[in-house]
């Protein structure tokens, strides 16, 4: 039963993104470790966060930019292909901290400089971003920082930032779904994951307009960096 404790934790993530417009999944991903089989890690945070993101650009609808979505498919379809090619052939035992490797990477490491605000650079995000999300599992600080030099209003960055992440977790999905993962013996954990995901979304879109737009910055990479360090701590144990 520990791995329902992933619903109240699913709820807390879900309620930060609303805030926030990112972080969420990062932090959702570090604390599934030990939780769930390593194997499932990624495909459960892929359909979770889906939920999740939906659910946050619907109560942001207004905000909603459509014309970001052709260039960022594009790019996220070959993404998915490169990147579930790569999947099949990692060691299981060792997934967790590769994950953990790339989540400090994300956090730490210079963003990748795509300037420009036509449709290339959301053709190259959406590539970047599915292949090494179907790795990582949360990537979603790189998008936010794309989307950031073409409109810095945080509720357009927000909306927007999930309607992209739900492009992004719904080709991911439909990727461990082709390569054999069966979601089916999960139904029960994902239904509170995802319930719980939505509530989250909901009050983190009410409370946003409570919040100041402050520089969470430093305490999150902090927490985030803790985390990851465990993933790979847990997984060199394992197989020690």
């Amino acid at each position: 039963m520990s791995e329902f404790a992933l619903v109240p934790i699913a709820f807390f993530t879900s309620c930060l993104a609303g805030v926030m417009g990112m972080g969420g999944g990062i932090l959702l991903i570090t604390l599934m470790t030990g939780l769930v089989p390593a194997s499932a890690i990624i495909p459960l945070h892929a359909a979770t966060q889906l939920a999740s993101n939906i659910s946050r650009a619907a109560f942001g609808a207004r905000h909603i930019d459509w014309g970001i979505v052709p260039a960022f498919v594009a790019g996220a379809l070959a993404g998915a292909w490169l990147g579930g090619e790569i999947y099949q052939v990692l060691d299981v035992q060792w997934l967790p901290a590769v994950i953990g490797v790339l989540v400090l990477a994300i956090t730490w490491l210079p963003l990748p400089a795509v300037g420009g605000s036509g449709q290339a650079p959301l053709v190259l995000l959406g590539f970047y971003q599915t292949g090494l999300g179907m790795l990582a599992g949360a990537t979603g600080p790189v998008g936010a920082a794309v989307l950031l030099r073409r409109n810095e209003e945080r509720d357009w960055l927000v909306v927007n930032t999930a309607l992209y992440m739900c492009l992004n977790h719904a080709i991911r999905v439909g990727a461990f779904v082709l390569i054999g993962f069966s979601f089916a013996p999960w139904w029960q954990l994902l239904a509170g994951m995802v319930l719980a995901g939505i509530a989250g979304s909901w009050v983190g879109t009410r409370l946003r307009t409570f919040v100041p737009q402050v520089n969470f910055a430093r305490l999150f990479r902090l927490l985030v960096t803790l985390l990851a360090l465990r993933m790979i701590v847990l997984a060199v144990l394992a197989a020690s």
